[in-house]
C-alpha cells in the first residue's frame, strides 16, 4: 500500500486553502492502493494557514535541534510539524504502507526541494519535517515528481 500526501490526492489542505491534485495518484487512492496523509494538519494545524518555511537547515536539522518551522509572520510551528510527522508515521505503520509520495517544495513533504526559510521563493535542496522522519523510520520517499520510479512491490 502506498500513502500519498493529502494534498495530491485532492484534498484541500494546503496552506492557501487549495489541492495539488494528480489524478493518477487520485485514482490509486479511489482503487484503494494508497492512503491519503497530511502531516501538517494532524499537527494541529489549520487550513487555510500562514505560509511556513524551515529556518537553518531542512527537516532533518529540525530533527536534531539545528533548525525550525516559522510561518510568514514569525510564529515557531516547530512542534506542530514535529508531532504532525510522528502521528502520520504511526498512522502509515498501522496500515503497513511501504513507500510514500509526497509533495515536494513543502516545509513537511519536500524530498528534494525546499524553500530556504527566507519568503522569497527560493529554493534550496532539502527535505521537509515529515520526509526526514519517515526516511530516519526506513520509508522510501518519492515526490509527485519522481513517484513512477517507485518499485511497486
Amino acid at each position: 500500500m502506498l500513502g500519498i500526501s493529502a494534498c495530491l490526492g485532492g484534498t484541500a489542505c494546503r496552506y492557501d486553502g487549495g489541492s495539488n491534485e494528480i489524478a493518477a495518484l487520485k485514482n490509486l487512492v479511489e482503487a484503494d492502493q494508497a492512503i491519503m496523509i497530511c502531516p501538517e494538519v494532524l499537527g494541529g494545524l489549520p487550513t487555510p494557514r500562514s505560509p511556513a518555511e524551515i529556518q537553518g537547515g531542512d527537516g532533518f536539522d529540525v530533527w536534531q535541534g539545528r533548525a525550525k518551522v516559522v510561518d510568514k509572520e514569525g510564529n515557531d510551528l516547530t512542534e506542530a510539524f514535529k508531532q504532525g510527522a510522528i502521528k502520520a508515521f504511526d498512522e502509515l505503520k498501522q496500515l503497513q504502507i511501504t513507500g510514500l509520495v509526497l509533495k515536494e517544495r513543502s516545509p513537511s513533504c519536500g524530498s528534494g526541494l525546499i524553500y530556504d526559510g527566507s519568503f522569497s521563493g527560493t529554493r534550496m535542496t532539502g527535505v521537509g519535517v515529515a520526509t526526514a522522519y519517515f526516511i530516519q523510520q526506513g520509508l522510501p520517499v518519492y515526490s509527485e515528481e519522481n513517484w513512477q520510479e517507485m518499485r511497486m512491490t
